[in-house]
């Protein structure tokens, strides 16, 4: 593995994720691959779970860590090719990527979607670069259309607690004040639709994610009838994807906040979301402090899901 954008990257899906699960039994058994190796963090976005969990990850794999908050640590970056930098930004990326390179053996990217050009974050514009200039292997920490890390560990989380061999995992909108980028739900999806399933998506109209995520998946405009018989539900919201409201709020309808009154047609489902969630707009007290919810279970896996691929790009290095 060369670089880390997407599921496919994983080859093949069950394999990896029991080699997740023994390396969760297990922390410490690789330790020797990542010896005098250099992990470099790269965050263009705040970060809680993401910064800690990949951080002692590398340091479990026996790695140095670097971490980079380009907003606050380093000089303002221009990303644009052909701009005259007249302006805040002294460094252009394209020069700070291979430098960074020249320090560490492994770089993750944290970047998020900006709204301003659609194109520009379905590229994947800022990742990308660092996959071409850097010269090193990179993995997502989250990118503008996608967070594999946050996907690989709900999957991990699914397999670990599902009590069928083909679980139906239901991903719903949910309100949010403010507008939020596609890539958790796109990622989610892009696992769901290659895991061993039964994926439905569920949102209200013009909420529709990009097919290339849906894929085979079942999309459900009405969210009592999609949460029927379901075992797991993955609440998030995200901001419309299709032109001409690319970015856009759509929909603050507080029906669609996950409360008891969902989960009750549900098998018994668990509950899960990424991280950090807004009580009472994506989900109520009475279900994220249930029994049935495994927000903590599936944040520690972040964890396990970065290792796995931390350890698979030494491999190849």
């Amino acid at each position: 593995m060369k670089s880390y954008t997407n599921v496919k990257d994983l080859g093949n899906l069950q394999a990896a994720v029991q080699e997740a699960l023994e390396i969760k039994k297990n922390r410490y058994a690789y330790k020797h691959i990542g010896e005098n190796k250099t992990l470099l963090m790269v965050f263009f976005n705040s970060s809680l779970r993401t910064r800690l969990s990949t951080q002692k990850a590398g340091m479990n794999l026996g790695m140095n860590t670097i971490v980079l908050d380009v907003n606050q640590g380093a000089w303002k970056l221009e990303t644009e090719r052909g701009v005259i930098m007249d302006g805040d930004k002294p460094e252009h990326i394209l020069e700070a990527i291979p430098v960074m390179g020249c320090y560490c053996d492994i770089i993750g990217v944290r970047s998020f979607a900006r709204f301003e050009d659609k194109q520009f974050d379905y590229q994947e514009t800022i990742l990308n670069q660092f996959i071409q200039y850097s010269g090193k292997p990179v993995f997502s920490m989250e990118a503008a259309t996608g967070h594999p890390l946050q996907a690989f560990a709900d999957l991990i989380t699914i397999e670990e607690y599902k009590k069928t061999a083909r679980p139906k995992v239901v991903l719903t909108w949910a309100p949010h004040p403010r507008a939020l980028p596609q890539a958790v739900p796109n990622s989610f999806a892009d696992f769901m639709n290659e895991a061993n399933v039964d994926f439905v998506i569920t949102h209200p109209e013009g909420y529709e994610l990009d097919e290339r995520f849906v894929r085979n998946a079942t999309v459900e405009y009405d969210q009592m009838k999609a949460f029927e018989g379901a075992d797991f539900i993955y609440a998030k919201n995200w901001a419309a994807y299709k032109d001409p409201n690319y970015g856009k709020i759509l929909s603050s309808d507080r029906s669609w906040t996950v409360s008891n009154r969902q989960m009750a047609v549900t098998n018994n489902a668990y509950f899960m979301h990424c991280l950090p969630v807004r009580r009472n707009m994506i989900v109520t007290d009475d279900i994220i402090e249930s029994p049935q919810s495994l927000v903590i279970p599936e944040a520690a896996n972040r964890e396990i899901s970065a290792q796995t691929v931390i350890k698979r790009l030494l491999q190849n290095t």
